[in-house]
C-alpha cells in the first residue's frame, strides 16, 4: 500500500522513512542506498528498497538523507545543565570546588528536575536517543525522585545513574532510603534503566568496597569515573580488581591516564569504557583515551559529560574523538621519526561507537545501536535541505562524523515514537522547561550573590610570559630599502 506523506504520526500504524542512505551498523556495517525503514509500533518491521507498508502509515521523505540508529551518551550529568555554559572557562579542579565543594549542595530537587528536563529535550534534539544520567548530586532521596521525575516525562531512553558526591558510596548506599528508592523507582525497564555511580579513590582501606557489594545485592551495574588525573588512578583499578567487581557491565568513564596494567585488568574482565574527548581535551582528566583503548581491545562508547562545560552534541563528540585519536596516532609515529599513511581509525569506527558501542556498553544491544529488524525503533535521519553542507553524501559515514551537526538532526524516532520531526520536537513543552530552568538560575543568583556568581563564571587567568625571542632586534632596516 502507498503510504502518506508526514502530518499526523498520531494515528498512524506505522511509519515509513523512504529513499535514504541507512547505515544500519549491523555486524557488517551494511550501507543500503536508497532503501527504507518501517516501523510498525516499538519495532523495525522491514529494512530495504521500496518496501510495502500497511494501510495508512504515515512517510517521512528521506532522500538525500541518512538514516542511522539513534546515537548513545553512556555518561551525561544531566543534572548541570540548567547552568548551561557556565563552567566554559573552568579548569577540572574549579568544576569540583564549584560542585563538589560549595554551590552544588546549594541545589534543590526542583533544581535537578529543572537540569534534567532540559538535557533530557536537547539530548533527542541532537539524535541521542539512550542516555545515561550520570546522576551524582543527589544528596537527598527527594533529589533524586525529581530527577527520575523529569526522565519519566522526556519520550526518550535513559539510564539513570544513582550517586551523591556529597558522601561517600559506602554512606549513601547503605541507607535503607536509598534501598527504598530503588524498589519504588528503579524498575529497570529497556526505556529506564539502572547503574550505581561512584568513583574509587584508590584508598588502600578501600572503603567503596561497602558500595560494589550493595552494587552485586541489587544486580545493578556500577559506572565510575577511573584514570582522571589527580583524582582516580591505577590503584583504583587495581582494587577493584583483587576484590573481584570489575565485570563485564561496568562502565569506566574517561580512563584517560592509567597503565597498560589497569587497561589490561579493564579487558581481561570485559569492561566498557566512556571517552568524553572534548571534556578530557579541556578538562585535564588526561589525553583522550581512545588510541589506548583500541591498543587494549577495550570497546568503546562516547560521552558529552556535561552541558556546563561543552554542548551536547554528539556530532561534536564524534569528530573531537576522532581528532584526538588522529592526533595522537601521528604523535607517536613522528616520535619514532616515522610517518602515518594510512590511518588506523576510520569515520565508521566512531560512529559504531556512538551507537552500537554505547548500547553494548550499558547491556542493550539486543534492544538498540542498530538498524535490524526485530530491535526497537530508535532512528535518526540526518537530512537538511535547506543546508549547503548536506549535499552530495558520497561518503556517508564521513559526512556523519565530518560534516553533519546537530542541527542537520531531521527526524528522530524513540521506540516507534517520533519524537523530532521537520527539525523540530514533537509536543515538548519548551515554554515549560524554560521557565523551570530560569527559576533553577535566578535562584542560584540570588543565594550565591552577584559577585560571587560572576567570580565562579570568571576565573582568574594565570600570567603567562612570551618566550624571548633571539630574532628580535632593537634596530630594523626593511631589507627592500636598504642601501649600501
Amino acid at each position: 500500500m502507498p503510504a502518506t506523506p508526514a502530518t499526523d504520526f498520531a494515528g498512524a500504524p506505522a511509519v515509513v522513512l523512504r529513499g535514504g542512505t541507512v547505515l544500519t551498523m549491523d555486524d557488517r556495517r551494511t550501507v543500503l542506498t536508497g532503501a527504507d525503514v518501517l516501523v510498525v509500533g516499538q519495532r523495525i518491521e522491514a529494512v530495504g528498497p521500496a518496501l510495502e507498508v500497511p494501510e495508512g502509515t504515515v512517510e517521512v521523505d528521506a532522500t538525500g538523507g541518512i538514516v542511522m540508529p539513534g546515537m548513545v551518551d553512556t555518561h551525561r550529568h544531566m543534572w548541570q545543565t540548567a547552568v548551561r555554559g557556565y563552567g566554559a572557562d573552568w579548569t577540572l579542579t574549579q568544576y569540583f570546588v564549584w560542585n563538589y565543594l560549595e554551590h552544588g549542595r546549594k541545589f534543590r530537587p526542583q533544581d535537578i528536575y529543572a537540569g534534567n528536563l532540559l538535557s533530557g529535550l536537547e539530548a533527542l534534539e541532537a539524535g541521542v536517543t539512550t542516555s545515561v544520567d550520570w546522576s551524582h548530586n543527589l544528596h537527598t532521596v527527594e533529589h533524586a525522585d525529581a530527577a527520575v521525575d523529569a526522565l519519566e516525562e522526556v519520550p526518550g531512553r535513559f539510564v539513570f545513574a544513582y550517586g551523591n558526591i556529597q558522601a561517600g558510596p559506602w554512606e549513601w548506599s547503605a541507607t535503607p532510603e536509598f534501598r527504598d528508592f530503588v524498589e519504588r523507582r528503579m524498575k529497570r525497564t529497556d526505556m529506564l534503566g539502572f547503574q550505581m555511580a561512584f568513583d574509587v579513590t584508590g584508598d588502600p582501606e578501600f572503603p567503596e568496597k561497602a558500595a560494589f557489594e550493595v552494587a552485586r545485592d541489587l544486580g545493578v551495574p556500577v559506572t565510575t569515573h577511573a584514570g582522571v588525573w589527580g583524582a582516580t588512578n591505577d590503584n583504583g583499578i587495581r582494587l577493584m580488581h583483587e576484590h573481584g567487581f570489575m565485570t563485564p557491565e561496568t562502565v569506566y568513564v574517561h580512563a584517560a591516564t592509567l597503565s597498560d596494567d589497569s587497561y589490561q585488568r579493564i579487558a581481561a574482565t570485559g569492561g566498557h569504557a566512556s571517552v568524553a574527548a572534548e571534556s578530557e581535551a579541556s578538562c585535564g582528566q588526561g589525553y583522550p583515551s581512545s588510541w589506548s583503548l583500541r591498543r587494549h581491545g577495550i570497546p568503546i562508547s562516547l560521552s558529552m559529560d556535561t552541558s556546563v562545560w561543552m554542548s551536547a552534541d554528539i556530532f561534536s563528540a564524534m569528530r573531537s574523538t576522532l581528532s584526538a585519536d588522529r592526533t595522537r596516532e601521528h604523535h607517536e609515529a613522528h616520535a619514532g621519526n616515522e610517518t602515518v599513511t594510512h590511518l588506523a581509525v576510520r569515520a565508521a569506527d566512531v560512529v559504531e561507537w556512538a551507537t552500537r558501542g554505547g548500547a553494548r556498553a550499558l547491556g542493550l544491544d539486543d534492544v538498540t545501536g542498530s538498524i535490524e529488524v526485530g530491535k526497537k525503533a530508535d532512528v535518526v535521519l540526518v537530512k537538511n535541505d535547506d543546508s549547503p553542507v548536506m549535499f552530495p553524501v558520497l561518503n556517508p559515514y564521513g559526512h556523519v562524523v565530518m560534516q553533519a551537526q546537530r542541527g542537520d538532526v531531521h527526524t528522530v524516532l524513540v521506540d516507534g515514537k517520533v519524537v523530532k520531526h521537520a527539525h523540530k520536537l514533537v509536543a515538548a513543552d519548551l515554554v515549560r522547561a524554560r521557565r523551570v530552568v530560569e527559576d533553577t538560575v535566578s535562584y542560584l543568583q540570588d543565594t550565591l550573590g552577584a559577585e560571587e556568581w560572576a567570580a565562579g563564571m570568571s576565573p582568574d587567568i594565570p600570567e603567562s610570559k612570551v618566550l624571548d625571542n633571539p630574532y628580535t632586534y632593537t634596530e630594523y632596516a626593511d631589507a627592500s630599502t636598504h642601501t649600501r
